[in-house]
């Protein structure tokens, strides 16, 4: 017999093994799993499944990081929905899952030496943030550390999420991915948004409600229930149903095919409607403010029509008088002199701007808000209802690190702007201009709301931002491959 004839039938017999083993395997670990269901207590059970299928994954993840990123994603989507349902640490699975990818990160890092995707001005500014929320930790004015602990898992500890996506989304098929998978996550909550309109709450959401009185009244306004969907509560699921839908309507004008365009103009609808049943002001006002925004930068003819269409029919809506709780709500967003909330919002950040003039590092991270009222109950900003994102900035971090968050704030649109004017692929620029009209949309949400922080807006935040600076260096490698292309090849020689 032959070498050849030995290796062939050898190849042969591994792949009969591969057809017999594998499923031999599915069928082993099926019958104890069911094992595991059937004999153990319900919660033991759970957590058998749990590890058993999670570990699998968590390693899938740590080799190829786009997809732990996606998974990272899903969570932070349905991580408020599972904890109307159970008591487990979900935001703690999420840290631990953030902490492995970056030791993934760090170890191909230490493999490439290659850290030129990290040299961008929002880099920078994003170091600059992270740098002071550490430096925060040494605060002398600080009330609680284990406040400052806590709250710089949003403020900072996400930031690393930034760093891991610029170097895990190294192609635009990997961008275009995670964006697909925002504007699907985005899609169910929307369409669960819908199933709470019409069908109501089921019985653990309606305990979850019941189990605050002041949740209660967030939520029960004007003789209806406001819909929360899939997070913790209506404000919230409006800002996150208002800038995807925003990006929903710059992707539509994009360079794709017929039926995906259908199916934005489907999730468009869907968020928008899902919004108004929300019921807050914020992305109310913050949609047609990013719409505006997207027809300044991108004014051609036919978007300026339909922009003028909808602006005069939104305009005669929001001027016609009605009985409709919705609708009542919806108006009551253009008339903030009306709003007896916003007066107060204003009463409170005139009340609380000596103290910022006057401490100028703030009094600390976390001491107001619920980590305020958990771990520094007795001093006098505990209870103090800042409300907006940065306003709360100004008190806990000092004008200093107001100035260096609206730095930051300043250098990621000055950035998307001009990439967004200087790239060539058509596919990069349209998506360079979904995230700056996203990034727009929050940076207009965070005045009168605590936007950014709050999950899933955190991750879908610095997600997009690497996004955006790892465009923009594709696009300049896609340019320096083109003009080399072009050159002669006596000019190259």
């Amino acid at each position: 017999m032959s070498m050849l004839t030995r290796n062939s039938n050898y190849e042969h017999e591994i792949h009969v093994l591969k057809r017999v083993l594998g499923p031999l395997a599915l069928l082993v670990g099926a019958a104890i799993l069911g094992a595991a269901v059937g004999f153990l207590e319900w919660k033991i059970a759970i957590l058998f499944l749990v590890v058993l299928t999670g570990l699998p994954v968590l390693a899938f993840g740590f080799v190829r990081l786009d997809y732990g990123i996606i998974l990272m994603l899903t969570i932070g989507f349905f991580i408020e929905f599972f904890r109307k349902y159970s008591d487990a640490p979900l935001g703690v699975a999420l840290d631990g899952l953030l902490v492995v990818f970056a030791v993934s990160m760090l170890a191909g890092l230490a493999k490439s030496k290659d850290f030129s995707m990290f040299k961008h001005p929002v880099s920078y500014m994003v170091l600059a943030w992270m740098y002071y929320c550490m430096f925060e930790f040494f605060n002398p004015w600080t009330v609680s550390r284990m406040a400052w602990l806590f709250t710089v898992r949003s403020l900072a500890g996400l930031l690393f999420l930034y760093f891991i996506a610029v170097y895990a989304l190294d192609s635009v098929k990997k961008i275009k991915l995670v964006i697909k998978v925002i504007l699907a996550l985005g899609v169910v909550a929307a369409a669960y948004g819908l199933n709470q309109e019409f069908n109501g709450f089921s019985q653990a959401e309606l305990a979850w409600l019941y189990s605050d009185e002041k949740r209660f009244q967030l939520i029960f306004q004007w003789s209806r229930m406001r819909v929360f969907s899939l997070f913790a509560e209506p404000t919230t699921c409006g800002i996150v149903m208002g800038y995807l839908a925003a990006m929903c309507t710059v992707l539509i004008v994009g360079p794709y095919k017929l039926w995906q365009k259908a199916l934005l103009g489907i999730g468009l609808l869907s968020m928008i409607a899902v919004m108004g049943y929300a019921g807050s002001r914020t992305p109310i006002a913050m949609f047609p403010a990013s719409l505006a925004f997207f027809v300044l930068l991108y004014p051609k003819k036919h978007i300026l029509v339909i922009s003028m269409v909808f602006f005069t029919f939104g305009s005669l809506a929001m001027m016609k008088s009605t009985g409709n709780p919705v609708l009542h709500r919806i108006q009551s967003a253009f008339k903030p002199g009306a709003d007896a909330s916003m007066q107060v919002r204003f009463d409170n950040q005139k009340m609380v701007q000596p103290f910022i003039r006057k401490m100028p590092i703030g009094s600390g991270l976390g001491t107001t808000g619920d980590w305020g009222r958990r771990f520094a109950p007795g001093f006098w900003l505990a209870n103090f209802a800042h409300d907006s994102g940065l306003v709360r900035i100004a008190v806990e971090a000092g004008w200093i690190g107001l100035i260096i968050y609206i730095l930051f704030l300043f250098t990621i649109m000055v950035t998307g702007i001009r990439q967004f004017f200087r790239v060539k692929d058509p596919v990069i620029k349209n998506l360079t201009l979904a995230i700056v009209v996203v990034m727009f949309c929050l940076m207009v949400a965070s005045y009168p709301q605590e936007a950014i922080p709050m999950l899933p807006t955190s991750l879908v935040f610095y997600l997009l931002l690497a996004c955006m600076v790892r465009l923009g260096k594709l696009d300049e490698q896609q340019q320096e491959t083109a003009a080399i292309e072009e050159t002669p090849k006596h000019e190259l020689a």
